[in-house]
């Protein structure tokens, strides 16, 4: 068989089939595999989340991942991780990194691969697949027939790693169905009035709750100079269509306004962006009272003036411009239909043989480390059928 795509999905895809007695290449048009891997994580690769379950994914079919994730699951590749002898740490609620180098999870990839027999080449380009009795795969480095094949190729996030639409054109010439690609866990980009007036705030980072359709996230936000950033945004942005609002809570879960009315019961003289400024950035409380026209003491407010500081606060709308693009999104949403493929193997439901897995399907994760084991999981489902 032969798999395109030497990441993440692609590579333990190879390595379980060829455990299993099956003869395997993959075929990698970049100069060295797992390119994307080297990158995450700061460097670390947050490898997996322990929490990882369907209800973490996006899909057209969010019961599509369900079969996948239960039969391979986070203690299962993490037991892998520690047969090898890799340190890793949990950095926030369930999310594992290494503690080394990401390298250290494409060298796992590799020695699994290498044990199982799995011929991996690199700088090797497809040119075009054609199909008969077998898989042509016509490349750089010659033509290669297999009666099975295995899409890994990825998404279209960060092209300067080698992104391609080669998974989504073979699809289409197979006859399977898209869900329109499209930037997730992405910044956002608001309009030039917007940046202009949140210019001084460019790197203040605060907590929020944020909103966007279903969707609500608690967590670090980040005012940039072209827009908005940080995890709770990333994670925003994987729901966001254009046009939909984004409601960021600036002070979840505290009471601004009573806090206020007992500050002025007491016969404060604090000005309120002091007060403010025990809750949130000082830039921000600054800014934030600024906009409102508030350089007065909480003693001065009236109820009105404190209920409209506290809505405020509490409901920050923006209507982003766009993202900041498949350029800076750390994966891409959409991708082959589930509807296509059998949810227990990968499996092209119209072409035996033809298996997808990974980035390419429209299953997309949460950020911290959900899209690293739906790559494991979708690519053991494969790699148990082939």
């Amino acid at each position: 068989m032969v798999i395109l795509g030497a990441g993440a999905a692609g590579l333990f895809c190879a390595a379980v089939a060829g455990q299993r007695g099956r003869r395997a290449l993959v075929l990698e048009h970049n100069a060295e595999p797992g390119r994307k891997i080297l990158i995450s994580g700061g460097g670390r690769c947050n490898f997996t989340h322990l929490e990882a379950g369907p209800s973490h994914f996006l899909s057209g079919n969010p019961h599509f991942a369900k079969s996948a994730l239960a039969r391979f699951t986070p203690r299962d590749f993490l037991a892998l991780v520690e047969k090898h002898g890799i340190s890793y740490r949990e950095k926030t609620a369930g999310q594992l990194f290494c503690e080394g180098p990401a390298r250290q999870i494409v060298s796992l990839l590799l020695a699994e691969c290498r044990q199982a027999g799995v011929r991996v080449l690199s700088s090797c380009q497809v040119d075009g697949v054609s199909k008969d009795d077998l898989f042509c795969i016509d490349t750089s480095q010659g033509r290669f027939r297999s009666r099975a094949l295995v899409v890994a190729t990825g998404g279209l996030s960060i092209p300067s790693l080698g992104a391609s639409d080669l998974g989504y054109r073979l699809a289409q010439q197979f006859g399977l169905a898209l869900v329109t690609p499209r930037p997730a866990l992405v910044p956002f980009l608001l309009a030039a009035a917007e940046r202009t007036a949140l210019g001084s705030l460019a790197g203040v980072a605060f907590e929020a709750e944020v909103s966007c359709g279903p969707a609500r996230f608690r967590g670090q936000a980040l005012v940039t100079h072209r827009g908005l950033s940080g995890p709770a945004i990333l994670q925003a942005s994987s729901y966001w269509q254009p046009g939909w609002p984004v409601t960021l809570d600036l002070l979840p879960g505290v009471d601004i306004a009573r806090r206020l009315q007992d500050e002025r019961r007491r016969g404060s003289r604090a000005e309120v962006r002091t007060i403010l400024a025990e809750s949130l950035p000082r830039r921000l409380a600054e800014w934030w009272c600024g906009q409102q026209g508030l350089g007065k003491p909480v003693s001065q407010m009236a109820d009105r003036e404190i209920r409209r500081l506290a809505e405020s606060l509490h409901a920050w709308r923006i209507v982003p411009e766009d993202t900041e693009g498949f350029a800076k999104a750390e994966v891409t949403a959409g991708g082959v239909a589930t509807t296509e493929l059998s949810s227990q193997t990968m499996e092209a439901r119209k072409l035996s043989g033809l298996y997808f897995i990974g980035e390419v399907v429209d299953v997309t994760g949460w950020l911290g480390g959900y899209n690293f084991q739906w790559a494991w999981a979708s690519a053991r489902a494969a790699g148990q059928a082939l």
